[in-house]
């Protein structure tokens, strides 16, 4: 890979896919996706969101109302479903992790769906790949 960052859908799905590639061809423990803070696509000072893929696992972490629009969006990949979902007491929301047994498109089509219709993010938003 050469590029990390992009802030249009064609340009982040393939560089959700070259990610994607790229981890399972390093059989890296990890690849992380970010969401650039200074894009301006959070309100109140909030974290932006992210999303990991490790292995045929993606690991999300969400809101209530954000882990609905998850469990809404897995419905139009059949291939991909929730194996674990973790509600620490001491934190808000919820962690899930997502078998997501499919190619390096169909899991960057599904990690920029996540973004845009699970977090809510604009069209314009840049996204970091920042481990492999």
């Amino acid at each position: 890979m050469t590029r990390f960052d992009a802030a249009t859908e064609a340009e982040r799905l393939k560089l959700f896919a070259d990610g994607a590639t790229a981890h399972r061809t390093r059989s890296s423990d990890v690849m992380t996706v970010d969401v650039d803070p200074d894009s301006d696509v959070t309100e109140g000072g909030e974290v932006p969101p992210w999303v990991q893929l490790a292995g045929t696992e993606l690991v999300l972490d969400c809101t209530d109302g954000e882990l609905d629009r998850l469990k809404e969006l897995l419905g139009e990949f059949p291939e991909f479903r929730i194996d674990e979902l973790v509600s620490p007491e001491e934190a808000e929301g919820t962690n899930a992790v997502v078998t997501a047994r499919s190619d390096a498109n169909r899991v960057a089509g599904f990690i920029e769906r996540a973004f845009r219709e699970v977090y809510g993010l604009d069209e314009g938003y840049r996204a970091w790949v920042t481990a492999i």
